[in-house]
């Protein structure tokens, strides 16, 4: 809504009615001047009350049918009460309050604007359906639910029956509306717009790369043709719902900006999630309200509720699974069906409803899916998350000293996108031979794996809210960086194990000798590999190994020992010996810190996983290339 500035209901009032107030305040203070109890503090006797100035302090608006609106409108009555004995000549001031009982049509523009009537004022009205100053409805966000089932009551009363996809342009048309597709914008940024009355509006025609008007009725509303084109199904139907919305319940916020200003004609949606024009207050409360309600409308929670338990029982029984991670995401999948939504609105939408295990679902990272997980209801703020790129994994153990203190007793191992425990009950090696979260860990996320504050990177509006976080699928354009959380510091920590396990480590360590080759022959018998083993582990010759084995070598490159550390899954203590052991030492260069996260937090992963890693953040692989000369 292209507002030039905050409109104000009660200013309005204020200015244009302002002699009924006076009118009507003239007759109240008449009427009850002998029983408001004044006090007369300077004069002796009352005589002649003559008011000095009437003021509208408030005003508590009140939805009602149609575009009429009730008012309640407590107003101060400044006056004076002059001496009545002639032989004196003062006077006293008083104020007394009231309240104006009103109402007005705004498709009348007020014209038949009356007061109902007046009463003392005695306190704060208590209006049943309030709306505020811009005659925004009021809504609470724990009444969503209860308004969006109002809305179907009243526009498609079939949704409240059995579980089902709405069909937009059969409830737009239901409501009046006419639903066309047009290119609204060249770069395709605003994906709707409703038009309240008739309009000579811009278009845009990609044939002729040209901006043309055209009349548009009242009534009318555009969906970009492009946005519509590059988006999912759900996201169109969840489009036309939003602008209906807009048209039940913001026409009389746009009434009252047309009073100020009637050159304005409609509500433009960006695709971003907030309003074309300039934004203001109400403009965002009524963005915020129909990105709420949209898809409470396309879900009603008692239908939905309903679905998912019906699909938890089939999914359960067809998969012979019981666990909600297990299911959780073929149900999403066919809630996706049954209403013609998003997989992200069936995602939150299942979270609406109390299931937890919606958050860890569908979740890309690094272009690579992350298995369902979850944690206790509560545990993860709607920011947080224990999934994270492995860019963010090593800057963040890198430079921030609260994750490079939590790392250095090598207790964690950063797999599947999580820093988790390196414990036999979290972690196992999969079918692949990769490690991989247990299904023990993947539902104690809380016990196992650290916690991450996400910060959305790419330009998003703040009505997108929750949304943006839980927008992880694969075809999501949001952009996050993670950090360290300090949750992480209450967090349970699984740790005897693990300490117990870095014993033996170091009890080993404590027996390697000095030299490299020694030590090298002495961590090939600890990993119980063969020769050819750790040829094909480490992507090197066989050759290479057996002279690094048997005779010092005058050189050996730092990649080399990288190579040696990966293939045999050393962990960080004994890959630190084998490589004091070379001689060589990390320099503070990206290859080389990314060198030292492989060592620290993925030394289960093979060579080629470590190198897709590499190449993912624009470094050179290791590989055969790297032997000694």
């Amino acid at each position: 809504m292209a507002a030039a500035a905050h409109r104000s209901f009660a200013e309005y009032v204020k200015k244009r009615f302002d002699n009924n107030f006076w009118a009507a305040a003239e007759s109240y203070l008449e009427a009850n001047l002998d029983s408001l109890g004044i006090e007369l503090r300077r004069i002796h006797r009352a005589g002649e009350t003559e008011i000095s100035d009437v003021k509208v302090e408030h005003v508590w608006v009140e939805d009602k049918p149609g575009m009429e609106i009730h008012f309640d409108v407590a107003v101060s009555i400044w006056f004076e009460t002059h001496e009545g004995d002639y032989h004196y000549d003062d006077y006293d001031e008083n104020i007394v309050w009231m309240m104006a009982h009103c109402r007005g049509d705004l498709d009348k523009n007020l014209d038949d604007f009356e007061i109902l009537r007046v009463s003392k004022y005695n306190g704060k009205s208590r209006v049943k359906d309030p709306m505020d100053d811009s005659l925004v409805p009021v809504m609470n966000k724990n009444e969503l639910d209860e308004i969006a089932e109002q809305f179907l009551r009243t526009h498609y009363k079939k949704a409240l029956l059995e579980p089902t996809w709405i069909d937009p342009i059969e409830l737009a048309n239901g409501m009046g509306l006419t639903v066309r597709y047009e290119h609204i914008t060249q770069d395709g940024s605003v994906f709707g717009r409703s038009y309240f009355c008739d309009c000579q509006t811009d278009l845009y025609n990609p044939q002729t790369d040209e901006v043309y008007q055209e009349l548009i009725p009242a009534g009318t509303v555009l969906v970009d043709k492009k946005t519509a084109f590059l988006s999912v199904l759900g996201s169109v139907h969840n489009t036309i719902v939003h602008e209906c919305v807009h048209w039940d319940k913001h026409k009389k916020a746009f009434a009252l900006v047309r009073l100020y200003d009637n050159s304005l004609s409609n509500i433009g949606c960006k695709v971003v999630g907030g309003i074309a024009g300039n934004r203001r207050d109400a403009v965002d409360w009524m963005e915020w309200q129909a990105n709420a309600l949209a898809p409470r409308i396309q879900m009603p929670m008692s239908m939905f509720k309903k679905k998912v338990e019906q699909l938890i029982s089939k999914y359960r029984r067809e998969m012979k699974l019981y666990d909600m991670i297990d299911i959780i995401e073929p149900i999403i999948d066919e809630l996706v069906m049954t209403f013609g939504v998003s997989r992200l609105a069936a995602k939150i939408r299942m979270m609406d409803a109390g299931y937890e295990e919606a958050s860890g679902a569908f979740i890309y990272v690094d272009n690579h899916y992350v298995k369902p997980h979850k944690a206790p209801k509560g545990y993860l703020s709607k920011n947080q998350t224990f999934s994270i790129s492995a860019r963010d994994a090593i800057v963040e153990s890198k430079f921030n000293p609260e994750l490079a203190a939590a790392l250095a007793d090598n207790e964690y191992v950063f797999v599947d996108s999580h820093f988790v425990l390196n414990a036999p009950l979290y972690l196992e090696t999969d079918e692949l031979g990769d490690l991989a979260l247990t299904h023990y860990a993947r539902n104690h996320m809380d016990e196992c794996c650290l916690v991450f504050e996400l910060k959305i990177k790419t330009s998003v509006t703040e009505h997108y809210h929750t949304e943006c976080f839980l927008n992880r699928d694969k075809s999501s354009d949001i952009t996050f960086e993670a950090h360290y959380s300090e949750k992480n510091k209450g967090a349970k920590n699984q740790v005897q194990m693990i300490k117990d396990y870095n014993a033996d480590v170091l009890s080993i360590a404590k027996k390697l000798p000095m030299n490299f080759s020694g030590s090298l022959d002495a961590l090939i018998g600890w990993a119980e590999m063969t020769e050819e083993e750790l040829a094909e582990a480490a992507d090197m010759s066989e050759k290479t190994i057996q002279r690094l084995r048997n005779t010092e070598p005058d050189n050996v490159t730092i990649e080399t020992v990288i190579q040696l550390c990966i293939g045999m899954k050393l962990p960080p203590v004994l890959s630190a010996c084998l490589l004091k052991a070379s001689g060589k030492s990390f320099m503070m260069t990206e290859q080389h810190i990314m060198y030292q996260f492989l060592l620290n937090s993925c030394y289960h992963m093979s060579i080629f996983d470590c190198n897709e890693m590499l190449t993912a953040q624009g470094l050179k692989p290791l590989g055969r290339q790297n032997r000694v000369s």
